[in-house]
């Protein structure tokens, strides 16, 4: 779908009804009207649009407490489709999806460094031409391209500022993505995506409260929804919480800094701690070697996931003190060993925060799996299509 288009179907899809029908359905246009406090006439206006523009579907009759059997109405999932992509630093997944998030195609690709920008952008069209060839849906039904990229994002222009892993700057990926497809391109940082997936997919629908969500790999960043909106701060930096300086004495940190969170409780540094404790070669067994360790009853290796979920835990008591989230949602692959880690950053929260309405903060590992950043991905466009105040 054309840019100008998709800048049309969200004018004709500001109002809060699409979204309703979203959340709510089966519903009729009696109890949408009920529920929104928008006029009869006007509900069946823009259903009517909905419809035409085939967001919008009628189905059999529903229940009736007298007269006519009301007509249901629902999502047509199938009208318009996706393309997301999670974007570094290891790899770049790409999916294609329909509107309810059903993955339809998908392909990958290692990231290769040293790299460039050319050479970043590259794989990213590689990666889009190749889910383009694959499909058989009508092209001009894609609405747009969602894209979780790690580091600092420039969500406005769609400008990578900061990639720390993959040693980039300044990537212009929305003009250069807009430019060779044509269409609607939107870029954000993976953990702010992240966010806003698990409140689209996470079967938490946030829109009206707040949650956070923090991604914990290769790198430590959070996401925060507030109010059913993504918070960027001032300068678009909010949530990178692995640069949360917890020791300035500590190790020296890809950003340039010392004792950064990340380089304490990411899988590179869990994987330092673990080799050398067990002394082995520093390259010689990987965070997720340690895992399967921790679980055939290694007691090395449960104390160093232990240690790691303590050390998590500050930094997440340190985030709730300054954003005070209703949630925390979790993932990344360093809690893949949630067994041993999620207890002891409960515990530490509970010994650390500073209220007890604090100390009661929800935190819970992702339902999405491996896939949170790529449905985040996914929601950029659609969180925009459906309510576009939650851009």
């Amino acid at each position: 779908m054309q840019r100008g288009t998709f800048q049309l179907m969200k004018s004709v899809n500001k109002s809060i009804i699409l979204n309703k029908i979203r959340t709510s359905e089966p519903i009729s246009r009696a109890e949408i009207a009920k529920e929104t406090k928008i006029t009869p006439p006007t509900v069946s206006s823009i259903v009517k649009e909905l419809i035409e523009q085939g967001l919008v579907k009628e189905s059999t009759l529903g229940h009736s407490s007298g007269g006519r059997k009301p007509t249901m109405l629902h999502i047509n999932t199938g009208a318009y489709y996706v393309i997301g992509i999670d974007a570094g630093p290891e790899t770049v997944e790409c999916v294609l999806t329909d509107l309810a998030g059903g993955i339809l195609q998908r392909t990958s690709s290692l990231l290769k460094k040293p790299l460039t920008n050319e050479m970043f952008i590259d794989v990213l069209k590689e990666n889009i031409y190749a889910i383009l060839g694959r499909s058989d849906v009508n092209q001009e039904k894609i609405i747009g391209i969602g894209i979780a990229m790690h580091g600092v994002v420039d969500a406005e222009t769609g400008m990578s500022r900061i990639a720390p892993i993959l040693n980039l700057t300044n990537i212009p990926i929305k003009d250069m993505l807009e430019q060779e497809f044509n269409l609607t391109v939107r870029v954000e940082n993976d953990a702010r995506a992240m966010a806003l997936g698990e409140s689209w997919f996470g079967g938490r629908d946030d829109a009206g409260g707040s949650m956070a969500a923090v991604n914990i790999g290769r790198g430590v960043g959070a996401g925060i929804v507030i109010n059913g909106k993504l918070y960027h701060g001032a300068e678009g930096i909010a949530g990178e919480l692995g640069h949360m300086i917890i020791d300035i004495n500590g190790e020296k940190c890809e950003c340039g800094n010392r004792g950064c969170l990340q380089t304490i409780v990411s899988g590179k540094a869990i994987a330092k701690r673990g080799n050398k404790r067990l002394k082995e070669s520093p390259d010689s067994l990987t965070a997720k070697d340690l895992f399967e360790m921790a679980e055939n009853g290694c007691q090395t290796c449960i104390e160093l996931f232990r240690e790691t979920g303590v050390m998590i835990g500050i930094g997440l008591t340190n985030f709730i003190h300054l954003v005070n989230p209703g949630k925390i949602v979790l993932g990344g692959g360093v809690m893949k060993g949630g067994r041993f880690i999620l207890p002891a950053i409960r515990e530490t929260i509970q010994q650390k925060a500073l209220t007890a309405e604090a100390r009661q903060t929800e935190v819970t590992i992702t339902k999405l799996g491996d896939e949170a950043t790529l449905y985040g991905a996914v929601s950029l466009l659609l969180a925009e299509l459906f309510d576009p105040v939650l851009k």
